[in-house]
């Protein structure tokens, strides 16, 4: 027997999926609870009707009607809206991304793993891109790196004073430079 293809325009899809979200995060009430102590103020509680729950793509599959795991991944790499299905996966996705940053990950790594990511970062070449390599000689750098302190010569240099014309007069007995 085939699986039904559950019958919905593409904005129902989506509204559907919106409320899958909301959903998960469950119904409660308030309710006043009277002071156990005369002069202490009523406590408020929240009373859970509903539990919150994991967002899922079993459940989210389930919220939206499908019969079978299996059919929903079908409809979601050919189906008739296929990227507004990719999109409400993706936001699963995030849940467990999210779910990263708390104490125990483990589940949400398999999770992940389970949804086609990976540790390890591969890279990919085709065709197209090719790997050039440049090959660089180094033909003079300047002086030879020394092995030791006794290698190293100082050389002192004496600096000329600045020509000042009142400090330096010429003192050469030439007739023609007086």
């Amino acid at each position: 027997m085939k699986p039904k293809y559950p019958k919905f325009t593409a904005d129902e899809l989506t509204t559907l999926i919106d409320q899958y979200f909301i959903y998960i995060k469950g119904k409660y009430r308030m309710t006043r609870t009277p002071p156990k102590k005369e002069g202490d103020k009523p406590t408020r509680t929240k009373t859970w009707d509903r539990e919150p729950e994991f967002a899922t793509i079993s459940g989210l599959a389930l919220f939206l009607g499908f019969s079978s795991r299996q059919f929903f991944d079908d409809c979601m790499h050919r189906g008739k809206y296929a990227e507004i299905l990719k999109r409400g996966c993706l936001r699963v996705e995030a849940f467990y991304e999210s779910r990263l940053h708390q104490h125990s990950t483990s589940g949400a790594i398999f999770a992940l793993k389970s949804m086609g990511w990976n540790e390890k970062h591969e890279s990919k070449t085709t065709d197209e891109t090719t790997l050039k390599t440049l090959s660089i000689k180094i033909i003079e750098s300047g002086p030879k790196p020394v092995s030791s302190e006794k290698e190293i010569m100082i050389q002192e240099t004496i600096e000329a004073p600045p020509n000042n014309p009142i400090q330096h007069q010429n003192h050469t007995n030439d007739p023609m430079t007086q």
